[in-house]
């Protein structure tokens, strides 16, 4: 089949890869030329594990394509058109701006003025519920409603691992009213379902915008329920990874996402939740859990700032390394980290605070201007009165702590990532301090 993607950020560029290694005949549309001139280089914007090779190896095959022309997108011949744009939270409600959205279906519906092919409009963007009926709107007021229609395929990728994620999904969440748009939805994703994978295919487009919004939303709230948990382990003299095993192992309950940490972030949980209240509030239909949990997230974030006093003493002129800038590893992604509340209130508690990330030196210099960077991680633990693991990153993981700890004023180890063996970690000259475990 022949696909368009709207847009080459994270979700658009990494589902396009992906539908070009199943097959298809794929053209990636951006109206920034620069980036679009950089992946013409074989360039690309973000960091993910394996995409540069599959976007070498598909050019090369001559599946995939990019241009910042979109008459010249339109020119493929789409079958499917896939808007794949920015959905920032409104800052002060936590509702998603749709503008790129709406824009999109406009200038794509305009630029097939005169077509009479048949033309499937997906929202891949995370949006609220609704969005897919004014998209359907405004493009049935430039061309005839038989010339096209309207589906949402919600994207589950998870930074890190997103090219594994598209090719051994749970499920693909196809909606649409349209059953031709949901037979060629089918017949895109066959590859998939022929090798197992589960096709939930909903016949109202507003059920499938609700899935990734009820997903993620669910998700946060273990991710809320697990941090809590933690710190009343500590106080009642309990174990976080035991009490995990304890209820994960039941089926009901399930194992993944029980892991604690310093505070969800990133660019879905984050945003989603606070869509998805904004959405709930606006229907009259509150949805106070979730609401509940992005109080918790972002009070988490605080605590584990109090922690750390706790541990190093008052915090005027200590100096705190700070190792993990980004939301989780393998991803050079900072958007609502952990890092970004946390480091900023150690400086206005007095710390000198120095940070090192293996991938996100160029992110932390636009998003954390004011914070000296390291280049390694004995550079930033030189002096240092205390560490503090925000990021689980397999390089801390594996350093050799016996040689660290020697380096450091003071041989303080605050693992909030809980990355190591209390005992053996110790036994390596450090005062260690992890999360839930006494």
């Amino acid at each position: 089949m022949r696909v368009m993607m709207v847009g080459t950020g994270y979700v658009g560029l990494t589902t396009g890869i992906c539908f070009a290694e199943m097959g298809h005949s794929v053209i990636c549309y951006d109206i920034d030329k620069s980036k679009v001139e950089k992946l013409l280089r074989n360039e690309l914007p973000i960091y993910e594990p394996g995409l540069e090779k599959a976007l070498i190896r598909n050019r090369e095959r001559e599946q995939l394509f990019f241009s910042s022309n979109l008459n010249e997108a339109i020119g493929f011949e789409p079958d499917i058109v896939f808007i794949c744009v920015d959905t920032p939270p409104n800052v002060k409600t936590g509702e998603a701006n749709l503008e790129h959205v709406y824009s999109a279906a406009q200038k794509i519906a305009e630029a097939l003025i005169g077509s009479d092919r048949f033309t499937v409009f997906v929202n891949k963007s995370t949006v609220p519920v609704g969005t897919a009926a004014t998209v359907q709107r405004i493009i049935s007021e430039i061309i005839p409603k038989e010339n096209f229609a309207v589906a949402s395929n919600p994207e589950f990728l998870r930074e890190g691992s997103a090219i594994f994620d598209f090719m051994n999904p749970d499920r693909v969440v196809v909606g649409s009213s349209s059953e031709r748009a949901r037979r060629l939805l089918e017949d895109l994703y066959k590859p998939l379902t022929r090798a197992g994978h589960a096709l939930v295919m909903t016949r109202t487009v507003e059920t499938a915008e609700l899935i990734k919004y009820s997903a993620n939303g669910f998700l946060a709230t273990k991710v809320a329920f697990i941090n809590e948990l933690a710190l009343l382990c500590e106080k009642a003299g309990a174990d976080i990874e035991e009490l995990a095993l304890g209820i994960g192992l039941d089926n009901r309950i399930g194992r993944s996402f029980l892991s604690p940490g310093p505070g969800y972030g990133g660019s879905c949980f984050p945003k989603d939740t606070s869509a998805l209240a904004a959405t709930a509030r606006s229907m009259g239909s509150p949805a106070t859990i979730i609401e509940t949990v992005i109080k918790s997230n972002t009070q988490h974030k605080k605590k584990m700032v109090e922690k750390t006093e706790q541990i190093v003493g008052n915090l005027e002129g200590k100096s705190i390394a700070v190792l993990g800038l980004t939301f989780k590893a393998n991803t050079d992604d900072m958007r609502e980290a952990a890092s970004l509340t946390i480091i900023p209130e150690l400086q206005n508690r007095g710390a000198a605070v120095t940070t090192y990330d293996p991938i996100a030196a160029d992110t932390a210099s636009m998003m954390l201007p004011n914070v000296n960077r390291a280049a390694s991680i004995e550079e930033a633990l030189t002096g240092a009165d205390a560490a503090l693991i925000l990021t689980e990153w397999d390089e801390f993981r594996h350093s050799n702590w016996s040689k660290l700890a020697s380096l450091m004023k003071t041989p303080q180890l605050i693992d909030l990532r809980n990355l190591f063996n209390p005992v053996q970690i110790k036994a390596m000259g450090l005062d260690y301090y992890s999360l839930g475990r006494g």
